[in-house]
């Protein structure tokens, strides 16, 4: 009998390998985020490249609640999420699947700062959209792959405008961020994008600005001002050009988009009432100035 012991504590050992390899790929954000859903942020060994936000159970998805896309591009064009895990986390905390840029943040002093491209935005979409088909994949027939959004902060908002164009979009979200009016040189990480490239954009955009101290500020505003054929609304809380993605649960920029993408994505009226009417919601909150285009 005792030759049949060693199989068997490799098999645990094994077991344990395993268990261990799952729980260093997958974590935990703050308490999981004030959605419906507790969400983790995780790896996928099928998208390596990327950072997943999505619902930790996810047997409650199937034909009668999908959860909708969201790519998301980082700041710096930073090859990891490492500023935004609680935004992200959060809006992920109310059914929805959030792709990420870049590896995994191991921990809050996590700082990677590779490079990366508006191609990868493109990426995360796809691979969704396969998963979904995939019989094997624990997101097969789980995604509504005709509602994505596709979003990004400063850098990863010019990411965001690179791709606009893009006709499986559903909704675009532009944050801290707008194309230069001058190319800025020495910096070849930024998309090299002109304002001829708001005339791809073929969805409601949001725009959120941290006021006049933030550096993006003008650049925004431009935009806002130049977009005229689809619905279009510029949010502005005077925090400057971080944001408030780092405060707990990502802040009062994680409350708009989130409502955001609950309207846009999931048609949740009560959600777009904080955009609509006039004035609409959101100017009833403290701090915020609205103005918007082509939307009641």
């Amino acid at each position: 009998m005792r030759p049949c012991l060693v199989p068997f504590y490799l098999v645990l050992l094994f077991a344990s390998f395993n268990s261990f390899s799952q729980q260093v790929n997958s974590r935990m954000v703050e308490d999981g985020g004030t959605g419906k859903y507790r969400a983790v942020m995780m790896t996928e060994a099928a998208l390596p490249t990327h950072t997943i936000f999505r619902p930790k159970n996810m047997s409650l998805f199937g034909k009668k609640d999908k959860m909708p896309i969201i790519a998301w591009g980082n700041g710096g064009c930073f090859n990891s999420p490492w500023e935004h895990v609680n935004f992200l986390n959060e809006v992920a905390s109310h059914g929805f699947l959030v792709i990420a840029i870049g590896t995994m943040p191991k921990d809050s002093s996590d700082k990677v700062r590779d490079p990366s491209k508006a191609s990868l935005l493109v990426d995360a979409v796809d691979w969704a959209i396969a998963q979904n088909k995939d019989k094997k994949s624990p997101y097969y027939r789980k995604l509504d792959i005709t509602k994505i959004a596709v979003s990004g902060m400063s850098c990863g908002g010019l990411q965001t405008l690179e791709v606009a164009g893009d006709p499986r979009i559903s909704t675009i979200g532009v944050f801290n961020s707008g194309i230069f009016n001058q190319p800025i040189e020495g910096m070849p990480v930024l998309p090299r994008i002109t304002k001829e490239q708001l005339k791809k954009i073929h969805t409601p955009t949001l725009y959120l600005l941290g006021g006049p101290s933030d550096i993006a500020y003008n650049n925004g505003m431009d935009d806002f001002k130049q977009i005229n054929h689809v619905p279009v609304l510029v949010g502005n809380l005077n925090v400057g050009h971080g944001g408030t993605y780092a405060q707990p649960h990502g802040g009062d920029f994680s409350r708009v988009a989130t409502a955001w993408y609950k309207w846009q994505l999931k048609g949740d009226q009560e959600a777009g009432k904080l955009f609509t009417g006039n004035p609409p919601g959101l100017s009833q909150l403290p701090g915020w100035t609205v103005e918007k285009k082509n939307m009641r």
